[in-house]
């Protein structure tokens, strides 16, 4: 996870705590996050990295809307970067 931006490890950690969110779901939590809009531009092509290091998988719901699955990668992933974390924060 160490290659991944703050933004990314942000999606991942959104994907790891919905049930199959899409694309539209993640980007409404992440905007709530932000306190700002997030536009398709910047969304995508970071959900697109993280499904690219098969951190998630994605799925069709229909043929306009994908959903997004963490895999057990970036399960561990997850786990390993809150390990490294709490050594400098409890």
């Amino acid at each position: 996870m160490d290659d991944l931006t703050g933004f990314q490890r942000d999606l991942l950690y959104v994907i790891a705590g919905a049930d199959q969110p899409s694309g539209q779901d993640v980007k409404e939590e992440v905007e709530q996050y932000y306190s700002s809009d997030i536009n398709h531009g910047r969304l995508y092509p970071n959900l697109d990295t993280i499904v690219n290091k098969e951190l998630v998988e994605k799925g069709q719901l229909d043929r306009r809307t994908n959903y997004y699955v963490i895999t057990d990668s970036g399960e561990r992933a997850i786990e390993e970067r809150r390990e490294w974390e709490s050594q400098y924060v409890d």
